[in-house]
């Protein structure tokens, strides 16, 4: 049985309160330093209220890095990810690769990311993207760090690139905001990828979502926000927050017949082995 946080938001009425289970949770994906309701130690703490145990702030540009370093650094729950998001491809050189090989190694940092494809909104060059996917996948494999990887609309290029790399991983990580096919789905996991599961799984058109979901078996899955973005039903319309992880379970649980705790200690497991 889950106890319950109220809620201050001027909606609150009108949505139920976020359950609280009696299980660690952890935060595999969001964006700390782009959240604007609440200061970070406000936002850190709400999730820390309903269970979040740690969190995973995400890098995704040169000039980013540095902050999501130093939240990492300023809070003993908090490790960050470097990397360059792919509609950002262009903004990588010599210089951000020289940050990343001096930081990599540092011990608030869990993981290259957040890299990848994003073909939907090619605000980048396709090729320079795929080459800045490849460029940062390799430090992952010199490194022996596990990766965080977009990939939107771009499932043949991100299933070729992957199996390029993938056998040169010692860690391999994830493929977060899982959004595509079930191709894509079944070969990151047979290469050992994890799928990160958000809000989109709550929502009433993501049936795609939960096709995946069903079919992936529940020790390559994660739990994630990516917020600020993707609030999961029913706070969709307010800024998402990791205090909205324990919704996303639910829904995780609801598509696979299970019940909630299985799917908070085996995600809870999944986080361990794949970045601490």
């Amino acid at each position: 049985m889950a106890n319950f946080i109220q809620q201050t938001d001027v909606m609150s009425k009108k949505r139920r309160d976020i359950p609280q289970y009696q299980l660690p949770i952890i935060e595999t994906h969001f964006h700390l330093d782009y959240l604007k309701d609440g200061s970070p130690d406000e936002i850190l703490n709400a999730a820390r209220a309903i269970g979040v145990e740690h969190f995973m702030t995400i890098s995704v540009t040169p000039s980013n890095m540095p902050t999501a370093m130093a939240l990492a650094h300023a809070n003993n729950d908090v490790s960050a990810t470097l990397g360059v998001h792919p509609h950002d491809a262009a903004e990588f050189n010599d210089d951000t690769e020289v940050f990343m090989r001096a930081n990599l190694r540092d011990n608030k940092v869990v993981a290259v990311g957040e890299i990848g494809l994003d073909y939907y909104y090619d605000h980048c060059d396709r090729d320079v993207q795929k080459a800045v996917f490849k460029r940062q996948l390799a430090l992952a494999v010199e490194f022996e760090m596990p990766v965080v990887i977009h990939t939107r609309e771009a499932d043949d290029d991100t299933m070729a690139i992957l199996r390029e790399y993938a056998p040169q991983m010692k860690r391999k990580g994830v493929v977060h905001s899982f959004t595509s096919g079930m191709e894509l789905a079944k070969v990151a996991v047979e290469l050992g990828f994890c799928l990160g599961i958000n809000g989109i799984v709550t929502f009433n058109k993501a049936d795609n979502v939960r096709e995946v979901v069903a079919a992936t078996p529940l020790e390559q899955l994660l739990l994630e926000t990516d917020s600020p973005y993707l609030t999961p039903m029913p706070y969709r319309g307010v800024e998402n927050a990791p205090k909205y992880l324990p919704f996303i379970a639910e829904k995780i649980a609801e598509v696979k017949g299970i019940d909630v705790e299985a799917v908070l200690k085996q995600t809870y497991a999944n986080s361990l082995r794949e970045f601490f």
